[in-house]
């Protein structure tokens, strides 16, 4: 594992670094890394900077994301197989073609009245090695193309089903319709298919309304800096 920057103002970000970085809500991964760049660029009074990210999060997501800098960005393939941990929101009774908060209502039925004992036994079947199917908007390639592009213009998407690996899912809590889980698992496990997979065995449909990344490896979101963090810590120093 490379360690990660701890004091903003020791570090040379040109030779190289890894940044721990809390992605807010409405971001994408890359406005993070362009806003880092940005930041660099202007500390170090430079035209470029080398700056990436491994580990994509959707815009709706919040939480760990890992950036590299400088000569470490030869490093972002090393981090991308790490295990991940997540704190998920499910929202039932409503489906949506991304699978998640941002997409397009597609189904709404009624959510059956259930004890929040009984999603342990649900869940269980979730666990371990797996075939998931990843929702038809997600970045994986076909042809060339990412799927998204595809499902954007209007393209019939039948996504394959991929072996991914999930170590332990636990219910946080449940107030119907909301069902709150944590989650550890493999890289390539998309958890916006869990949540329209659980929502078809109830028969009522769900989406992902809400996630948080926890964890990428050893590395914790308690270690991340925030973009004010950033803001203040690079251009302040």
């Amino acid at each position: 594992m490379l360690p990660h920057v701890t004091i903003l103002q020791d570090t040379d970000f040109v030779a190289g670094a890894l940044l721990l970085v809390d992605k807010p809500k409405g971001w994408t991964s890359f406005d993070v890394v362009n806003k880092v760049r940005g930041l660099l660029k202007r500390k170090y009074n430079l035209k470029n900077i080398k700056v990436g990210h491994s580990g994509t999060l959707d815009p709706m997501a919040t939480g760990l994301l890992l950036i590299c800098t400088g000569r470490w960005t030869r490093e972002l393939h090393g981090l991308q197989g790490f295990d991940k941990q997540y704190l998920g929101q499910i929202t039932l009774g409503l489906s949506t073609d991304t699978y998640d908060a941002e997409g397009r209502v597609v189904s709404t039925r009624p959510v059956p009245e259930m004890a929040v004992s009984a999603f342990d036994a649900l869940l269980a079947a979730f666990k371990g090695n797996i075939l998931q199917h990843p929702p038809a908007y997600s970045a994986i390639k076909k042809d060339g193309k990412p799927l998204y592009a595809l499902a954007r213009a209007g393209k019939e998407v039948i996504t394959t089903a991929r072996p991914v690996v999930v170590y332990d899912i636990q219910v946080i809590g449940y107030v119907s319709p909301i069902l709150e889980v944590a989650i550890h698992c493999g890289s390539g496990f998309y958890v916006r298919s869990l949540a329209h997979d659980l929502g078809e065995r109830l028969g009522c449909g769900a989406h992902l309304s809400a996630l948080t990344r926890t964890a990428i490896g050893t590395y914790r979101l308690a270690d991340a800096f925030t973009m004010d963090d950033l803001m203040e810590g690079l251009l302040g120093a």
